[in-house]
């Protein structure tokens, strides 16, 4: 009795010890801020694409607050936390944001350029002064299209409603055929 006693109260300390950090189809986060209830939507959303996160090397920092637009930095996602509060409606984005950090950490200069190629844009990230528009660069339609690629249900703020939307570029079998190509050797080392 006092072993089983025992041994609920390490696993308690240890779901407590660990509360911040979620593995989601793999990959590792922490929240930075949020309610629970936003942690649990933006742990909802990546659970729900069949992406393997784990590919994305070390740990993710999780920014939850009035950020206004969601964005990503390497190693760091901010989420705006209305946004979180729409549920579902929110998830395309949570992974969108999440899938700059396979951009940042997975895709070499080399690699940028045959994505952006194959999704019909010739600047990869806000680096051609004179190509302004968020679906126009290369790692806007890369994050878009890995979100929709991986969640393809009507619930998905990033589903194309046709081939000029940010997403739309490729079709899904064949982006993930491209993608699996290039994060071959990321997969492997995993």
């Amino acid at each position: 009795m006092a072993t089983k006693i025992l041994a609920a109260a390490a696993a308690l300390l240890a779901a407590f010890a660990f509360a911040g950090q979620a593995q989601a189809a793999g990959g590792t986060y922490v929240f930075d801020g949020g309610t629970a209830k936003q942690q649990r939507e933006v742990r909802k959303a990546l659970n729900a694409s069949s992406f393997d996160w784990s590919l994305v090397p070390g740990t993710v920092k999780i920014h939850i607050g009035p950020v206004g637009t969601s964005y990503a930095t390497p190693g760091h996602v901010f989420l705006d936390d209305d946004l979180l509060n729409a549920g579902r409606f929110a998830w395309g984005i949570v992974q969108h944001e999440y899938a700059h950090q396979v951009d940042f950490l997975l895709l070499d200069p080399g690699k940028k350029i045959q994505v952006a190629a194959a999704l019909g844009t010739t600047t990869w990230c806000y680096e051609d002064a004179a190509v302004r528009d968020h679906g126009a660069q290369g790692c806007e339609r890369f994050a878009s299209t890995l979100a929709w690629s991986y969640w393809q249900t009507a619930d998905n703020s990033m589903r194309p409603a046709g081939r000029d939307d940010e997403a739309g570029a490729m079709a899904p079998k064949a982006f993930k055929a491209l993608l699996g190509t290039l994060l071959a050797p990321a997969a492997s080392a995993a």
